[in-house]
């Protein structure tokens, strides 16, 4: 196994290389957009709404339409209207060199090559509770990600990506402003929009969220609980980023099991998975990372999160958000950092005991009115309509 990592390194390595000394010579297709999701994880987020809205339009009917996606043929994806290539294979680099749109929601690494006749549309993923790139402040000697590269080299990598982008969604005001000192992109680049993805929360249909439940097989007689943590910047092992659970999912069952089902969604970045306990069967439902979580949102009446983004896109459905910080002093303090004061501009209170959490959530205790301020300030622009003003954009500059 060591020997086959090691020539998949060298194999990786030697394709990289060729594909800069020959992607200049491969003709653009004016017809050709491909999509990535989350570094080819699946058919989500951003991209899938502005290909879904894209199909849509006449306006685009003579294009073709790629999707990257690891290991499509195990996943056995289908795409209606569009074909799927394998991430990170010779077919990705000559069409990253062929395409003449690209729509992506994630950095792209720093070996991918843009020609100027070519459109980069960067959607990201979400409006940041946590500081991002040139904006974390921390001590000189710390490193990020799984690769342990230092803070220089981190930035660099989203100046050699920012310098790509022709576009940038801003979902909201916020990040209009914000995105200028974290990625150093310059404002004229943002569009604010708001999010394509969800385009789906505001616009579903009581039959759409029966038919989840049904999907998910989801008993009808109970209120649903959606628990999604994110990951951890100090916490991976080779193969990728961990996430060791603090909670009591017995303790939850005890308190909630009566009104409520849990579903335990983790951040997708995470490798290691929570193994079932069959005694939590009926209350507990642990939903797979690479789910779309849109989904979930909208068949959930209450959730539970920590320092993910999720409750940005959740507060469109102005429903409860509790917040389960049990590590908070050691999460703002060592690693990132946040743009907004926690204790006053979250949409929901926080908690460190995971008790008094879910006794509050059994006796309905929220503050509805954290809510509505929040929203005016973050989801003014999540009308449904956000997926056509970026495909009208895209329409009006790249056809």
């Amino acid at each position: 196994m060591a020997i086959l990592r090691i020539l998949k390194k060298w194999a990786g390595k030697l394709i990289r290389i060729v594909y800069r000394c020959v992607y200049r010579w491969i003709s653009i297709d004016d017809k050709l957009v491909i999509f990535i999701s989350f570094h080819g994880r699946g058919y989500s987020d951003n991209p899938r709404a502005i290909y879904e809205q894209m199909i849509r339009d006449p306006r685009w009917k003579d294009h073709r339409f790629i999707w990257f996606i690891k290991h499509h043929k195990k996943k056995g994806l289908n795409i209606p209207g569009a074909q799927i290539k394998e991430y990170f294979s010779l077919p990705y680099f000559y069409y990253m060199s062929k395409a003449k749109v690209w729509v992506v929601n994630c950095k792209l690494p720093i070996y991918i090559c843009k020609k100027e006749e070519q459109y980069y549309l960067q959607t990201w993923h979400g409006t940041p509770l946590k500081r991002l790139a040139h904006d974390i402040d921390v001590s000189e000697d710390t490193t990020f990600y799984r690769s342990a590269v230092t803070f220089e080299q981190m930035c660099h990598s989203y100046d050699v990506d920012v310098a790509r982008y022709n576009w940038m969604i801003s979902p909201n005001a916020f990040c209009t402003s914000v995105f200028p000192h974290a990625f150093g992109i310059d404002p004229k680049k943002l569009i604010e929009t708001g999010y394509p993805r969800n385009d789906f929360i505001s616009n579903v249909t009581r039959e759409e969220v029966e038919a989840i439940k049904d999907r998910l097989h989801l008993p009808k007689d109970k209120k649903v609980i959606l628990y999604a943590p994110t990951w951890r910047d100090d916490s991976y092992v080779s193969a990728g980023y961990t996430f060791e659970l603090k909670a009591d999912f017995h303790l939850w069952k005890d308190i909630l099991q009566e009104e409520y089902i849990l579903l335990f969604k983790p951040h997708y970045l995470i490798i290691n998975r929570y193994k079932d306990d069959p005694s939590l069967k009926g209350f507990l439902f642990t939903i797979p990372a690479e789910a779309e979580i849109n989904e979930l949102y909208v068949i959930s009446d209450v959730l539970i999160t920590d320092y993910s983004s999720v409750f940005f896109d959740y507060a469109i459905l102005k429903r409860p958000i509790y917040f389960y910080m049990y590590d908070l002093e050691t999460y703002a303090s060592d690693l990132r950092g946040f743009y907004l004061d926690i204790t006053k501009e979250l949409p929901g209170k926080i908690y460190k005991d995971e008790k008094v959490l879910c006794e509050e959530i059994k006796a309905g205790i929220y503050d509805t009115s954290c809510l509505e301020a929040f929203r005016s300030r973050f989801n003014n622009l999540d009308d449904g309509k956000a997926s056509k003003r970026v495909v009208d954009l895209l329409s009006e500059e790249c056809l």
